[in-house]
Protein backbone atom coordinates (compact mmCIF):
# COMPACT_ATOMS: atom_id res chain seq x y z
CA UNK A 1 0.00 0.00 0.00
CA UNK A 2 1.05 3.24 -0.47
CA UNK A 3 0.96 5.83 2.74
CA UNK A 4 -0.23 8.90 2.41
CA UNK A 5 -1.20 11.97 5.31
CA UNK A 6 -4.62 14.15 5.39
CA UNK A 7 -3.71 17.44 5.38
CA UNK A 8 -5.04 19.11 8.67
CA UNK A 9 -7.49 21.77 7.26
CA UNK A 10 -8.71 22.64 10.36
CA UNK A 11 -5.53 22.93 12.84
CA UNK A 12 -2.67 24.07 10.75
CA UNK A 13 -3.62 27.41 10.66
CA UNK A 14 -2.59 30.26 7.77
CA UNK A 15 0.83 30.45 8.47
CA UNK A 16 2.38 29.56 4.84
CA UNK A 17 6.08 28.64 6.34
CA UNK A 18 4.40 26.11 8.39
CA UNK A 19 2.38 25.25 5.51
CA UNK A 20 5.06 24.98 3.24
CA UNK A 21 7.16 22.88 6.03
CA UNK A 22 4.39 20.69 7.18
CA UNK A 23 3.94 19.86 3.15
CA UNK A 24 8.00 19.16 2.53
CA UNK A 25 8.45 16.94 5.84
CA UNK A 26 5.54 14.79 5.36
CA UNK A 27 7.35 14.47 1.81
CA UNK A 28 10.97 14.10 3.17
CA UNK A 29 9.96 11.08 5.39
CA UNK A 30 8.99 8.80 2.06
CA UNK A 31 5.02 9.48 2.51
CA UNK A 32 3.20 9.04 -1.43
CA UNK A 33 0.47 11.47 -0.84
CA UNK A 34 -0.91 14.07 1.06
CA UNK A 35 -4.90 14.29 1.38
CA UNK A 36 -6.92 17.75 1.53
CA UNK A 37 -10.65 17.57 2.79
CA UNK A 38 -12.76 20.23 1.39
CA UNK A 39 -15.73 22.95 2.52
CA UNK A 40 -16.14 26.30 1.03
CA UNK A 41 -18.41 27.53 3.68
CA UNK A 42 -19.08 26.39 7.28
CA UNK A 43 -22.63 26.56 9.17
CA UNK A 44 -23.03 29.35 11.47
CA UNK A 45 -25.06 27.32 14.46
CA UNK A 46 -26.18 30.22 16.88
CA UNK A 47 -29.10 29.74 14.63
CA UNK A 48 -29.08 26.28 13.94
CA UNK A 49 -29.63 23.71 17.51
CA UNK A 50 -30.24 20.67 16.14
CA UNK A 51 -27.27 21.58 13.98
CA UNK A 52 -25.73 17.66 13.55
CA UNK A 53 -23.13 18.51 10.88
CA UNK A 54 -19.21 17.72 11.78
CA UNK A 55 -17.87 21.47 10.92
CA UNK A 56 -18.70 24.86 12.06
CA UNK A 57 -18.13 28.86 12.25
CA UNK A 58 -14.37 28.51 13.14
CA UNK A 59 -13.13 25.29 11.30
CA UNK A 60 -10.62 26.67 8.94
CA UNK A 61 -10.67 25.15 5.25
CA UNK A 62 -8.28 25.56 2.76
CA UNK A 63 -9.21 25.87 -0.69
CA UNK A 64 -8.23 22.52 -2.40
CA UNK A 65 -7.10 24.14 -5.86
CA UNK A 66 -5.10 26.62 -4.65
CA UNK A 67 -3.62 24.85 -1.48
CA UNK A 68 -2.32 22.20 -4.35
CA UNK A 69 -0.91 25.39 -6.35
CA UNK A 70 1.16 25.86 -3.40
CA UNK A 71 1.93 22.66 -2.53
CA UNK A 72 3.01 22.05 -6.25
CA UNK A 73 5.35 24.55 -5.90
CA UNK A 74 7.14 23.55 -2.28
CA UNK A 75 7.16 19.91 -3.12
CA UNK A 76 8.79 17.73 -5.91
CA UNK A 77 7.00 14.50 -5.27
CA UNK A 78 4.85 14.17 -3.08
CA UNK A 79 1.17 12.85 -4.60
CA UNK A 80 -1.75 15.66 -4.16
CA UNK A 81 -5.19 14.21 -4.03
CA UNK A 82 -8.78 15.84 -3.05
CA UNK A 83 -10.46 13.66 -0.55
CA UNK A 84 -13.08 14.55 -1.33
CA UNK A 85 -14.01 17.79 -3.44
CA UNK A 86 -18.13 18.15 -3.14
CA UNK A 87 -18.61 18.36 -7.21
CA UNK A 88 -21.79 19.13 -7.48
CA UNK A 89 -21.93 22.38 -5.90
CA UNK A 90 -18.70 23.37 -8.35
CA UNK A 91 -19.15 24.17 -12.19
CA UNK A 92 -17.63 21.37 -14.05
CA UNK A 93 -15.93 23.42 -16.60
CA UNK A 94 -14.31 25.40 -13.88
CA UNK A 95 -13.09 22.27 -11.99
CA UNK A 96 -11.74 20.54 -14.70
CA UNK A 97 -9.37 23.78 -15.51
CA UNK A 98 -8.33 24.16 -11.78
CA UNK A 99 -8.02 20.95 -12.05
CA UNK A 100 -6.07 20.55 -15.25
CA UNK A 101 -4.25 23.61 -13.80
CA UNK A 102 -2.72 21.76 -10.52
CA UNK A 103 -1.76 18.62 -12.47
CA UNK A 104 0.36 20.82 -14.97
CA UNK A 105 2.04 22.45 -12.46
CA UNK A 106 2.51 19.62 -10.25
CA UNK A 107 3.70 17.60 -13.55
CA UNK A 108 0.89 14.92 -13.29
CA UNK A 109 0.53 14.57 -9.19
CA UNK A 110 -2.96 15.00 -9.19
CA UNK A 111 -5.45 12.51 -7.82
CA UNK A 112 -8.98 14.19 -7.98
CA UNK A 113 -11.09 12.71 -5.47
CA UNK A 114 -15.22 13.54 -5.44
CA UNK A 115 -18.09 13.58 -3.73
CA UNK A 116 -21.80 14.64 -3.24
CA UNK A 117 -21.73 15.64 0.71
CA UNK A 118 -23.64 16.07 3.08
CA UNK A 119 -24.37 19.89 3.23
CA UNK A 120 -27.28 21.28 2.48
CA UNK A 121 -26.52 24.77 4.03
CA UNK A 122 -23.71 24.85 1.72
CA UNK A 123 -25.17 24.04 -1.79
CA UNK A 124 -27.62 26.50 -0.98
CA UNK A 125 -24.77 29.30 -0.42
CA UNK A 126 -23.36 28.13 -3.82
CA UNK A 127 -26.35 28.05 -5.95
CA UNK A 128 -26.64 24.47 -6.58
CA UNK A 129 -29.21 21.16 -6.56
CA UNK A 130 -28.85 19.27 -3.24
CA UNK A 131 -31.67 17.21 -4.20
CA UNK A 132 -30.08 16.31 -7.60
CA UNK A 133 -26.53 15.83 -6.81
CA UNK A 134 -26.10 12.15 -7.03
CA UNK A 135 -26.95 12.14 -11.36
CA UNK A 136 -25.43 15.59 -10.83
CA UNK A 137 -21.92 13.79 -10.53
CA UNK A 138 -22.37 11.16 -12.81
CA UNK A 139 -22.52 13.53 -15.77
CA UNK A 140 -19.92 15.83 -14.24
CA UNK A 141 -17.46 12.92 -14.09
CA UNK A 142 -18.29 12.30 -17.73
CA UNK A 143 -17.87 16.05 -18.59
CA UNK A 144 -14.90 15.77 -16.71
CA UNK A 145 -12.91 13.28 -18.49
CA UNK A 146 -14.20 15.14 -21.64
CA UNK A 147 -12.35 18.11 -20.94
CA UNK A 148 -8.94 16.56 -20.24
CA UNK A 149 -9.07 13.97 -22.99
CA UNK A 150 -10.68 16.12 -26.12
CA UNK A 151 -9.49 19.11 -27.99
CA UNK A 152 -12.73 19.74 -28.76
CA UNK A 153 -15.90 18.72 -26.63
CA UNK A 154 -19.32 19.05 -27.64
CA UNK A 155 -21.65 17.83 -24.73
CA UNK A 156 -25.55 18.13 -24.64
CA UNK A 157 -27.05 16.63 -20.68
CA UNK A 158 -29.61 17.55 -18.63
CA UNK A 159 -27.57 19.92 -16.78
CA UNK A 160 -24.81 20.71 -19.48
CA UNK A 161 -24.31 22.31 -22.72
CA UNK A 162 -20.67 22.07 -24.15
CA UNK A 163 -20.56 23.44 -27.89
CA UNK A 164 -16.93 22.80 -29.58
CA UNK A 165 -14.99 24.21 -26.53
CA UNK A 166 -11.48 22.85 -24.86
CA UNK A 167 -9.35 23.60 -22.46
CA UNK A 168 -5.62 24.98 -22.93
CA UNK A 169 -3.17 23.91 -21.59
CA UNK A 170 -4.49 19.99 -20.92
CA UNK A 171 -3.77 18.32 -17.94
CA UNK A 172 -0.39 16.07 -18.14
CA UNK A 173 -2.54 13.27 -16.88
CA UNK A 174 -5.38 12.48 -19.47
CA UNK A 175 -7.63 11.76 -17.93
CA UNK A 176 -6.76 13.10 -14.72
CA UNK A 177 -7.74 9.77 -11.75
CA UNK A 178 -11.24 10.31 -10.33
CA UNK A 179 -11.64 8.36 -7.14
CA UNK A 180 -15.29 8.50 -5.29
CA UNK A 181 -16.06 9.04 -1.34
CA UNK A 182 -18.95 7.46 0.85
CA UNK A 183 -20.61 4.77 1.36
CA UNK A 184 -24.38 4.78 0.36
CA UNK A 185 -25.69 2.38 -2.04
CA UNK A 186 -25.71 4.55 -4.62
CA UNK A 187 -22.15 5.73 -4.30
CA UNK A 188 -20.77 2.12 -4.48
CA UNK A 189 -22.54 1.78 -7.67
CA UNK A 190 -21.05 4.46 -9.09
CA UNK A 191 -17.46 3.89 -7.71
CA UNK A 192 -18.07 -0.26 -9.31
CA UNK A 193 -19.11 1.82 -12.81
CA UNK A 194 -16.87 4.69 -13.65
CA UNK A 195 -14.78 5.36 -10.79
CA UNK A 196 -10.82 5.21 -10.81
CA UNK A 197 -11.10 4.52 -6.79
CA UNK A 198 -13.02 4.66 -3.65
CA UNK A 199 -12.50 6.14 -0.17
CA UNK A 200 -14.44 3.90 2.39
CA UNK A 201 -13.91 6.48 5.01
CA UNK A 202 -14.32 4.43 8.16
CA UNK A 203 -12.93 0.80 9.54
CA UNK A 204 -12.44 -2.71 8.58
CA UNK A 205 -15.86 -3.94 10.32
CA UNK A 206 -18.15 -6.46 9.10
CA UNK A 207 -19.88 -3.70 7.06
CA UNK A 208 -16.81 -2.38 5.66
CA UNK A 209 -16.08 -5.68 4.12
CA UNK A 210 -19.47 -6.07 2.80
CA UNK A 211 -19.25 -2.73 0.81
CA UNK A 212 -15.79 -3.63 -0.70
CA UNK A 213 -16.95 -6.80 -1.67
CA UNK A 214 -19.93 -5.41 -3.22
CA UNK A 215 -17.92 -2.86 -5.44
CA UNK A 216 -16.32 -5.73 -6.62
CA UNK A 217 -18.58 -7.70 -7.38
CA UNK A 218 -20.48 -4.80 -9.46
CA UNK A 219 -16.91 -4.02 -10.88
CA UNK A 220 -16.93 -7.41 -11.91
CA UNK A 221 -20.78 -7.59 -13.64
CA UNK A 222 -19.72 -4.52 -15.78
CA UNK A 223 -16.52 -6.10 -17.13
CA UNK A 224 -13.89 -4.10 -15.20
CA UNK A 225 -10.84 -5.19 -13.88
CA UNK A 226 -11.66 -4.70 -10.04
CA UNK A 227 -7.81 -4.94 -9.58
CA UNK A 228 -7.76 -1.57 -11.33
CA UNK A 229 -10.13 0.29 -8.90
CA UNK A 230 -8.00 1.67 -6.06
CA UNK A 231 -8.86 1.87 -2.49
CA UNK A 232 -7.93 4.39 0.27
CA UNK A 233 -8.24 3.58 3.73
CA UNK A 234 -7.54 5.13 7.00
CA UNK A 235 -6.00 5.31 10.30
CA UNK A 236 -7.29 8.20 12.41
CA UNK A 237 -4.97 8.57 15.49
CA UNK A 238 -7.59 9.80 17.22
CA UNK A 239 -9.60 6.77 16.99
CA UNK A 240 -6.90 4.61 16.79
CA UNK A 241 -4.74 3.31 19.20
CA UNK A 242 -1.24 3.34 18.32
CA UNK A 243 -0.45 -0.43 19.65
CA UNK A 244 -3.39 -1.31 16.81
CA UNK A 245 -1.93 0.94 13.55
CA UNK A 246 0.35 -2.09 12.31
CA UNK A 247 -2.70 -4.34 13.01
CA UNK A 248 -5.44 -2.06 11.38
CA UNK A 249 -2.61 -1.28 8.03
CA UNK A 250 -1.58 -5.10 7.76
CA UNK A 251 -5.95 -5.94 7.67
CA UNK A 252 -6.67 -3.25 4.62
CA UNK A 253 -3.28 -4.81 3.09
CA UNK A 254 -4.85 -7.44 3.21
CA UNK A 255 -8.03 -6.35 1.60
CA UNK A 256 -5.99 -5.35 -1.11
CA UNK A 257 -6.38 -1.83 -0.57
CA UNK A 258 -4.36 -0.14 -2.17
CA UNK A 259 -3.33 3.14 -0.26
CA UNK A 260 -3.74 4.35 3.14
CA UNK A 261 -3.87 7.33 4.76
CA UNK A 262 -3.02 8.89 7.94
CA UNK A 263 -5.33 11.23 9.67
CA UNK A 264 -4.19 13.25 13.10
CA UNK A 265 -6.61 15.62 13.15
CA UNK A 266 -9.25 15.91 16.49
CA UNK A 267 -6.57 14.21 18.87
CA UNK A 268 -5.69 17.12 20.90
CA UNK A 269 -2.01 18.13 18.60
CA UNK A 270 -2.22 22.02 19.53
CA UNK A 271 0.55 22.92 16.56
CA UNK A 272 1.95 22.29 13.15
CA UNK A 273 5.04 21.06 14.22
CA UNK A 274 2.75 18.10 16.50
CA UNK A 275 1.14 17.14 13.62
CA UNK A 276 4.68 16.40 12.01
CA UNK A 277 5.59 14.10 14.75
CA UNK A 278 2.27 12.52 14.68
CA UNK A 279 2.66 11.72 11.29
CA UNK A 280 6.75 10.32 11.97
CA UNK A 281 5.34 7.88 14.57
CA UNK A 282 2.91 6.11 12.42
CA UNK A 283 5.44 5.96 9.45
CA UNK A 284 7.99 4.54 11.86
CA UNK A 285 5.77 1.86 13.37
CA UNK A 286 4.14 0.98 9.59
CA UNK A 287 7.52 0.88 7.66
Amino acid sequence: MKLGVVFPQTEIGTDPVAIRDYLQAVEEMGYDHVVLFDHVVNADTSTRPGWAGAYRLGDQFHEPFVTFGYAAAVTKRLGLVTGVVILPQRQTALVAKQAAAVDVLSGGRLRLGVGVGWNEVEYEALGADFDTRGKHQEEQIEVLRALWTRRSVTFEGRWHRLDRVGLDPPPVQRPIPIWLGGRSDATLARVAAIADGWFPMGPLDAAMRASLERVRALAAEAGRDTAAIGVEAAISIARDPEREWRGIADAWNGVQATHLMVNTMRAGLRTPDDHIEAVRRVRAALV
